[in-house]
This record gives structure tokens, sequence and C-alpha cells, in this order.
């Protein structure tokens, strides 16, 4: 039986016990290296161009540069070799740290993998470690399900995930560019994102959101904003005037069929006759007609 690989057991489950070695050049022999903690050149590590995380925090990275400075690089990278060197699967913030520290060589942990494992093993380590955003994680597990004909259920999986928090995740991705740059930003919550799309009306949500970037609009508002702005369009009798409800029925009666009146404020409105039926629709305009020439003879008088 085929061996499995470290996928949703945790970044640890990638790497061993640490015993260092240098090495000068990327050209030894992989099944001689991999597994194993070495030291490598940072100019010899290119970074995955499937790589989940797109934005970094300059605060996040001043940390990360202070705790090199002091302890080193604790956890190795994890990368795969190349024909020209390594390729990055996991610790992107770590090897930039370096190359802004100055650092000639970082650990590295040298692993064999296809393109798809690369994907899966720097999205596990990102999300273990919180560091990718909503965006880029709805992201990551669209190129997942894109790039290798995955479904949610597979991505959920291999992800340690549920499926419906992969499909909430993904979702957010039927906003438009300016709001994932306001989440990808901190500007707006996930949770303001989900209220955001709760409410279908393009127009209502864009108002929403400008509400939300002036922060005059919490989530608890926003989902109850939502609510009510979708059933604004739904016409409710619960408060309808006794007498407009009485000319309801009388109407209905004339008809014969369902009649509603709606009003507003200002005074106007409208009648709507419903009919279910071509003889329906016949019957109601013979008898408008009836109706109309009634009037017209009463004014003759």
């Amino acid at each position: 039986m085929k061996k499995k690989s470290g996928l949703g057991k945790g970044l640890g489950s990638l790497i061993p016990e640490r015993s260092v070695e240098r090495v000068i050049s990327a050209s030894a022999d992989p099944k001689t290296t991999s597994g194993r903690v070495l030291e490598v050149p940072v100019d010899s590590i290119e970074v995955n161009p499937r790589q989940p995380r797109t934005h970094f925090s300059p605060s996040d990275l001043e940390d990360l540069i202070a705790s090199i400075k002091q302890y080193g690089i604790v956890q190795p990278l994890v990368v795969t070799q190349t024909n020209a060197g390594y390729q990055l699967i996991a610790g992107e913030r770590r090897l930039r740290s370096a190359k802004m520290l100055g650092l000639e060589y970082v650990p590295v942990v040298v692993r064999t993998a296809t393109d798809q494992e690369k994907l899966e093993l720097a999205l596990i380590e990102n999300i273990q470690r919180q560091d990718l955003n909503a965006v880029e994680e709805a992201r990551a597990y669209r190129a997942l399900m894109d790039s290798f004909d995955l479904t949610q259920e597979e991505v959920a999986k291999r992800v340690g995930k549920s499926r419906s928090a992969v499909a909430n995740t993904i979702r957010l991705l039927d906003l438009n560019e300016e709001m994932l740059e306001a989440l990808m930003d901190g500007e707006i919550t996930r949770s303001h994102a989900r209220a955001l799309l709760a409410q279908s009306d393009p127009i209502l949500r864009n108002q929403m959101f400008l509400q939300m970037l002036a922060g005059d609009l919490s989530v608890r508002e926003a989902e109850v904003l939502s609510t009510n702005k979708r059933s604004v369009r739904q016409p409710s009798s619960v408060s309808k005037d006794p007498n407009v409800e009485a000319q309801e029925r009388s109407l209905e009666s004339l008809f014969g069929t369902k009649v509603r009146i709606e009003t507003k404020p200002d005074g106007k409105g409208k009648i709507v006759i419903h009919y279910f039926s071509n003889e329906e629709m016949y019957k109601v305009l013979d008898l408008m007609g009836t109706i109309h020439v009634e009037v017209e003879a009463h004014r003759a008088f």
C-alpha cells in the first residue's frame, strides 16, 4: 500500500527532526536530500507562482525580522528542488525576512511534490498560521478547484475544513473588486462581507458598503438592513387600513378574483387585479367595460 503524504496532518508532519547540513550548490541529488534539513543559499530559492498569499503586512514582517534577529529561523522553509535551484512551497514570509536581513543561507526541508501538492501544502500552512486573509483563502480554494478539477468536498478534505466553510469562503468572490480589496485591507470584516452578500440588490449593497467604510454600519445593523431591504418590496397586509381591506373584499366580490390595493403615504398607489386564466381575464375586462359605460351614462345626467 502506498504511504500517505503529510497533507492534512499539519506542517509539522513535513519537517523531520533537525540535523542541518549546508548545501553550497543546488545540483545535489534530490533522492539524497529529500526529507533532510539543509541550509541553502537564499538566492537559490524562487517563489512559488501558485502561492496563495499575496498580501503581506509590513508590521508582520517587522515582527518576524525582530524574531529572526534574536532566535534565527526556528522553522525551516519547505521547498522542492528544480533544475535551477529550489522552489518555495511554504515560508515566504521567512524568505522575505531573510533577504531583508541580508542572510546568505536559510534552513529548508526538500520535498518532492506535484503542482497540486505544492498549492495544497502552501494553503495548509497559511491556514494553520492564520496568515491568509479571507480573499486569499477563497481564491486559493477556487484555484484548487479550477486547476485540478476538485469539488468543494474534496478541497475541504484536503485542507481540514468543513464543506460549508469552504463554500461560504468561496462565495465571498461574488463581491465586486472594490469590496474584495476592502476585505483584504481589513477595512471591512468577513462578517461585514457576509452581510453584503445577503443583500441581492447591487445598489443597496453598494450603499451598505459605503456606510461600512465610513464606520456608520455595524455587522448587526448590516444584517438587519439586508433583511429589511429584502422584505420592503413584499407588500404586507398586517398594518393595512381596515377601510382599504373592505374595498379589496368588495372588488374581489365584483370581479370574482383576487384584488390587492397597495397604498403609499403620499396618497398614490395601485390596484392589482389577479387573473388565473384567459377566461378570467376577459371576464374582468368585460366587467371593467360595463363599469365604464355605467359611469359615462351617470355623468351624462
